[in-house]
């Protein structure tokens, strides 16, 4: 896939990643893989009560996109076929360092690095963060059933999870740019200046890693 766009968008809940991933999509013809959600059975058991439900959740979610990535892979990537996703597989570990108690991540992180192992990496990530505030408000105006009952609590410690996780990638990872944008300052759903101005840098990073898009 050298040489072939593959972007990941990502961010806590409500920032709007599926929203960007698909705008990318129609601008530049990617591909759209987007992370399965409302399929997931035990997501509203789990935000009424998260200690029960964490494990089966994050091993749904963990098994649903090592088989997305996997055919992502093989039908889009593999034939240098551009592809642009709403979320990069590390999320689960930010996830699952939150939820899950000792014993339960120790047994998730062997088979989430099992599972991981040779999974696609992107050229570029997108990290879209926003206040509190931002984030409820957006979580409330998509109204989806099963996020009415999500913690602000656990929204706020989730939003530091990821800001430490993204740091750590960066030091970890040099070789792959990360584009960081404020969805406090910017609402490219509805103003299209805003959504130019990411996809300017988004084109400009891939020009400087000789990558097309």
């Amino acid at each position: 896939m050298e040489g072939t766009p593959f972007i990941t968008v990502e961010g806590p809940i409500g920032i709007g990643k599926t929203s960007l991933a698909r705008a990318i999509s129609e601008r530049f013809q990617f591909a759209l893989l987007k992370e399965i959600v409302d399929e997931n059975p035990f997501l509203g058991k789990f935000y009424d009560n998260i200690e029960e439900w964490s494990f089966q959740t994050e091993m749904f979610f963990l098994c649903n996109r090592y088989k997305q990535l996997g055919d992502i892979n093989e039908h889009y990537l593999s034939k240098n076929k551009s592809v642009v996703a709403d979320y990069h597989i590390m999320k689960n570990i930010i996830f699952a360092q939150r939820t899950l108690n000792d014993q339960e991540y120790k047994k998730y992180l062997d088979i989430y690095q099992i599972l991981t192992k040779d999974m696609p990496k992107p050229n570029v990530i997108i990290y879209l963060n926003a206040s509190l505030d931002t984030l409820l408000k957006r979580i409330k105006m998509r109204g989806r059933e099963v996020e009415k009952n999500i913690s602000p609590l656990y929204l706020e410690q989730l939003s530091l999870d990821y800001e430490q996780a993204m740091l750590q990638f960066e030091q970890d990872h040099p070789e792959i740019p990360v584009l960081r944008f404020s969805g406090d300052e910017l609402d490219f759903v509805k103003n299209e200046e805003d959504l130019q101005l990411i996809i300017d840098q988004l084109t400009a990073s891939l020009r400087k890693r000789s990558v097309q898009p």
